[in-house]
C-alpha cells in the first residue's frame, strides 16, 4: 500500500471504530440481510480449525479471532488501524491463542509459508488486489486457503446508495468486480465464488417488522434458485464469498 494510501485508510479506520466518522445506522438496515452469508464463511474458517495457523487479515476491532482460538487454532490477527488493534486487545478472550499486530496488509513481514488459512470480512476492497493477493498466496502453506467475504461493484441500486453516503466510505475502496477475480484464478489454481444478496435486500423495508426474518429466509433461498438458474445474475449480488486455495 503506497504511503499516502495508508495512511489515509489507518485514519479512516481509526475514525471509524472510534465511532467519529458519522451515523452508520442507515447502514445497518442493510447489514441485516447479512445473516446467511457470515454464517456460511464462519462455517468455513471454523472448519478444520483446530491445530492450524490462522491469519486474520484486517481483523478491526476483533473479527473473528476468539472464535478461531476457541476452535483450537494459534491465530495471528493484524490491522492496519492502531484504533482497531487497540479495541481488539480489551475484546480478545482472556486467555485465548491470538497474537494481534498493526500491520499493513499489502508488504506484511510474516515468512513465507508461515498460515494453513488466511481469512477475513471486507478487508480486500480496500487494498492493491495484485499485492494483497501475491502477499496472501506467500504467507500461506502449500494445500492452505483462504476465505474473505466482499462486497461486488455491479449493481446498480447498490452504486447509488454508496455514491449518497460517501462518508462511509474510505476515498481508496473498490467494492469488487468479476474481472478481479481473473486476477485471483492468475495466481490460486481453485476459486470458489458464493454470492449473497440480491433478492434479500427487498427485505431492508420490512426490518422492524415482525415478518422481516422470515422474509429474509424465503428470499434468501430465491437468491440461490435464481443465481443457479440464471447465473448472470451473480454479478448483481451485493456480497460473495472468496475461497482461495494455494
Amino acid at each position: 500500500m503506497d504511503d499516502g494510501r495508508s495512511r489515509r485508510e489507518a485514519e479512516f479506520h481509526d475514525r471509524r471504530y472510534s465511532g467519529e466518522h458519522g451515523n452508520r445506522t442507515a447502514a445497518r438496515k442493510y447489514y441485516s440481510v447479512f445473516a446467511e452469508c457470515r454464517a456460511a464463511y464462519l462455517d468455513k474458517i471454523l472448519e478444520g480449525a483446530a491445530g492450524s495457523r490462522v491469519l486474520e487479515y484486517g481483523c478491526g476491532p476483533g473479527g473473528y479471532a476468539t472464535r478461531l482460538a476457541k476452535a483450537g487454532a494459534s491465530v495471528v490477527a493484524i490491522d492496519i488501524s492502531p484504533e482497531a488493534i487497540r479495541q481488539a486487545r480489551t475484546r480478545i478472550s482472556a486467555g485465548a491463542d491470538v497474537e494481534l499486530l498493526e500491520m499493513n496488509a499489502e508488504a506484511m513481514d510474516f515468512p513465507d509459508g508461515e498460515f494453513d488459512m488466511v481469512c477475513g470480512t471486507g478487508i480486500l476492497h480496500h487494498l492493491d488486489l495484485e499485492r494483497a493477493f501475491g502477499e496472501i498466496h506467500r504467507v500461506l502453506k502449500p494445500g492452505g486457503r483462504a476465505l474473505f467475504i466482499e462486497p461486488l461493484g455491479h449493481n446498480p441500486a447498490i452504486n447509488a446508495y454508496r455514491r449518497r453516503t460517501p462518508e462511509m466510505r474510505s476515498v481508496d475502496e473498490h467494492p469488487l468486480l468479476m474481472s478481479d477475480f481473473a486476477m485471483a484464478r492468475g495466481m490460486f489454481p481453485r476459486v470458489e465464488l458464493t454470492f449473497f444478496n440480491l433478492l434479500t435486500l427487498l427485505a431492508v423495508p420490512l426490518r422492524s417488522l415482525p415478518v422481516f426474518g422470515r422474509t429474509v429466509q424465503v428470499l434468501s433461498r430465491g437468491d440461490r434458485v435464481l443465481m443457479k438458474a440464471a447465473p448472470f445474475t451473480r454479478r448483481y449480488a451485493w456480497n460473495v464469498l472468496i475461497e482461495l486455495s494455494k
